[in-house]
């Protein structure tokens, strides 16, 4: 209950400006697991795929599986390297959508609880000057910790953003070395069918 009390208390005190970072805070957050929710899932069953293409060549398959992102880029006709080369910088663009997104929150958004900060410190002393209560500690002490919310949501914000952000790349960094090496497997198994020609 007290912790209701002391949220209540400190909305009922808080400005505009605090409302809109707040609240910009909340967009970034939703936002940050929807794209690691999103990316994680995709990036995942992608890398199941590939893995499973990559494995059945290893077992002696001489084409890739037709669920793998190579597929249309090889033919029974030959393997062009160029052709691979363009499939594999799609597959590294696709693998990395929304990375962007989840570095702009991790960098900004410390920021944007700071400007929160600075603001309701403004309006702090602005208060004070005014003659709204003494310059004592105990005045000032309560403002300037509320003041520090924005600044701790910022930071809270900012965490899980940039440790999806790694996560991401990691994900995306496994599926490429493995269309990589899928592709690598193919113009081998181009080269030993030439020569054999």
């Amino acid at each position: 209950m007290e912790g209701i009390d002391i949220l209540l208390n400190y909305l009922s005190r808080s400005s505009f400006v605090t409302f809109f970072v707040l609240g910009w805070l909340s967009i970034y957050i939703i936002v940050t697991f929807g794209v690691l929710f999103s990316r994680y899932f995709y990036l995942s069953s992608w890398l199941e795929r590939e893995k499973n293409s990559l494995e059945s060549m290893l077992m002696g398959s001489k084409v890739v599986r037709d669920d793998s992102i190579l597929k249309k880029c090889s033919s029974h006709s030959g393997t062009n390297e160029k052709l691979l080369n363009v499939c594999k910088s799609v597959a590294e663009k696709n693998a990395t959508q929304g990375l962007w997104v989840l570095s702009m929150i991790a960098s900004t958004s410390p920021f944007i609880g700071l400007f929160g900060t600075v603001v309701s410190i403004l309006e702090t002393f602005s208060g004070l000057g005014q003659g709204e209560g003494g310059a004592s500690l105990t005045v000032i002490a309560p403002a300037i910790s509320e003041a520090l919310i924005a600044t701790a949501a910022g930071i809270f914000v900012a965490i899980p953003a940039y440790s999806a952000n790694l996560y991401i790349k990691r994900k995306a960094y496994e599926l490429v070395t493995y269309i990589h090496r899928e592709s690598e497997l193919l113009l081998s198994i181009t080269e030993k069918e030439s020569t054999n020609v």
